[in-house]
């Protein structure tokens, strides 16, 4: 097995502990993803109190999503009520429905196996040593050409990507050159952090407490939504290692208000990702006396219009503006 075939089959299958189920990661992932690194994608102002901001603005909404993305704590804060309802009711109603693959399922319970096995650390390292050695000499001088192929491929994929708009394009070219400078200079073979790493994978597995696919496909949405918590929070701790702080992203966001009429505005949101500042601007909605994202409820009509959506609701309910 070749360095580089070795290391990426291994990373598949001791990071597919963060893979709870299809169903799960086809409804949260996405949104958690935008909600963490870019924040602006969506927002609401629930609960300010406990994200430590105060004022119900456009711009205090970012703020109070920025803080509750830091905690792994925005499923029940990203949607309208209303829609957060029907999102459990389905994912409880559906969730039978949800084969899980044999050879996934069989994959998934090895690596759990092997992470939550006593010495997990050493043994796992030392199956991948061999690996990780082989990558270096095989491919540690040609880094900077493979980031910047893979760099040019992806930007364009995100340009090609008629779902984004020319804002979020910008954005994601921006993030992606940043993401890419971190992997051109970042050790990912350096043994120390590489036993990190698989420390925070193996605490990880032990705190999901899961053995197979098949008890994650069972869980209910109640049961799910910790066990994702965990996983993302698991997820943040092995970027750490290498440097990218998810955390200090967060707590980066400043938010301006440009407009605001009552019921619709626009802000701008800065933030930095790897030492990168970054700006764009997000118009927000207030529903129901609350401020989202208008892309999100604009996403929520839009899918209330498709039968087999993840997430439904009456055409024009999400968007009826508050008072």
């Amino acid at each position: 097995m070749s360095g580089a075939s070795g290391i990426r089959s291994k990373l598949l299958e001791f990071g597919s502990l963060f893979c709870l189920r299809a169903a799960m990661l086809k409804n949260f992932a996405h949104v958690l993803l935008i909600g963490a690194l870019l924040v602006c994608a969506t927002a609401c102002n629930r609960d300010a109190g406990k994200a430590g901001t105060t004022g119900d603005g456009p711009d205090q909404a970012i703020l109070t999503s920025a803080r509750l993305a830091r905690d792994s704590d925005m499923l029940e804060h990203v949607l309208p009520p209303a829609d957060f309802e029907r999102v459990k009711a389905e994912w409880n109603q559906r969730k039978q429905d949800v084969a899980v693959d044999a050879e996934d399922d069989a994959r998934f319970a090895a690596a759990m196996a092997k992470l939550t096995a006593p010495g997990a650390v050493d043994a796992i390292y030392a199956e991948i040593e061999p690996d990780l050695k082989q990558f270096d000499a095989q491919y540690k001088q040609q880094m900077p050409t493979i980031v910047a192929m893979g760099q040019g491929y992806v930007q364009g994929l995100v340009q090609q990507n008629p779902r984004l708009s020319p804002a979020e394009k910008e954005q994601a070219t921006a993030a992606i050159g940043a993401i890419a400078a971190w992997v051109q200079k970042t050790p990912f073979t350096d043994p120390g952090k590489v036993r990190q790493a698989i420390g925070h994978l193996a605490d990880t597995a032990r705190a999901l407490d899961l053995k197979t696919l098949e008890q994650g496909r069972a869980l209910s949405f109640e049961q799910s939504a910790p066990k994702l918590k965990v996983a993302i929070d698991g997820l943040k701790k092995v970027l750490d290692v290498y440097g990218f702080s998810i955390d200090r992203t967060l707590d980066s966001v400043k938010a301006t208000v440009l407009s605001n009429d009552g019921n619709n505005a626009r802000v701008q949101v800065t933030y930095t990702v790897l030492d990168t500042p970054l700006t764009t601007e997000t118009d927000m909605v207030k529903v129901d006396g609350r401020w989202y994202g208008k892309d999100t409820i604009e996403k929520l009509k839009q899918r209330a219009a498709q039968p087999d959506a993840p997430v439904t609701a009456p055409a024009g309910e999400p968007a009826k503006a508050g008072g």
